[in-house]
């Protein structure tokens, strides 16, 4: 089963993708198009034009995982869309775009939290 961590780097891709496509082709899509490398275990999402589904791809050393959500009803409030060609976002964000919400008003604590070495007491870093 496919379970996404916070250690999880996430990408996603800022164009729609054809859903035709297989997991040897959207591996190649992210070679060519995303120029990253799809067996370092990133997970890179996509999604199509309309908005209706996302595409996950991931490997995790000894195969692809690719797995779709279809919405029943509507499409997705906001995916980027940005100049750039990708979009790193934590997997928090990730499970909130897949309940179809915006990320960008989530409130979830920062990822990191430094560490005062003569308190010991966390700061946040902002």
């Amino acid at each position: 089963m496919l379970q996404l961590t916070a250690q999880h780097k996430i990408l996603l891709a800022v164009e729609p993708a054809d859903f035709r496509k297989g997991i040897d082709t959207l591996a190649g899509l992210c070679q060519s198009a995303l120029d990253c490398d799809p067996y370092t275990g990133v997970v890179f999402a996509f999604t199509n034009k309309k908005k209706t589904a996302v595409k996950l791809l991931m490997f995790d050393n000894n195969g692809f995982w690719l797995s779709m959500k279809r919405f029943s009803k509507g499409s997705l409030s906001w995916w980027p869309t940005d100049k750039g060609i990708t979009m790193d976002v934590r997997a928090e964000a990730l499970q909130i775009l897949l309940s179809q919400g915006d990320p960008r008003f989530m409130l979830t604590p920062t990822p990191w939290r430094q560490i005062d070495r003569k308190t010991h007491q966390a700061t946040l870093d902002v």
